[in-house]
């Protein structure tokens, strides 16, 4: 399987693979992703080279965004401090669900974390998801806390507010990467 930086044409693909995990997740009983996410700011994150898609041949089967930008409200004054990435909106199509593909981008993503210079990969899940929360505990993160005040990106309350980190690290991930190197962390700051 190979990454690559999605493309304005991938918004589509992006927008189903949300609608996709959204049904499954309602199945599971979680309100999780149930707010329409605006095809426009999804557009902006790809225009700037933070959403990364994971294929096998002509097919998707899943996607990343991992930003050196941090959701505001979310970190301290001093977390921000510290040179981190954050992933977000990570998705696996369910064609692929139970071969940890999301593990190995959690892994994908800190690998390129610490090759911009980052100390910490970040995330906030779901704050009523504990199935996933426990995901991101299994696969090395640390919770930090949880942050329910403030809005969210695409309106409405703060729902995604369990903030999480581990370590950036150097990673055999097992994909074939097509993305360029990323710009060092105090590059992309200034």
């Amino acid at each position: 399987m190979i990454i690559t930086p999605a493309e304005p044409h991938d918004v589509a693909k992006l927008l189903s693979f949300r609608e996709e995990a959204a049904a499954w997740l309602r199945g599971l009983g979680s309100d999780q992703w149930s707010r329409p996410y605006p095809a426009d700011k999804l557009l902006a994150t790809i225009e700037a080279g933070t959403v990364f898609m994971l294929r096998d041949g002509h097919t998707t089967a899943g996607t990343v965004t991992l930003t050196p930008d941090a959701e505001e409200g979310l970190w301290t004054d001093d977390e921000l401090a510290e040179p981190s990435m954050f992933v977000n909106k990570l998705t696996i199509a369910r064609e692929y669900a139970g071969q940890d593909l999301g593990g190995r981008l959690l892994d994908w993503a800190g690998d390129r974390a610490h090759r911009a210079g980052a100390r910490w990969v970040r995330l906030d899940a779901w704050t009523t998801n504990e199935g996933l929360q426990r995901y991101y505990l299994a696969h090395g993160f640390t919770h930090v806390r949880t942050v329910r005040e403030g809005t969210a990106v695409n309106g409405g309350p703060r729902v995604s507010g369990w903030l999480a980190q581990r370590a950036a690290r150097p990673v055999d991930h097992g994909f074939t990467d097509y993305t360029a190197e990323p710009a060092a962390l105090s590059a992309q700051r200034r």
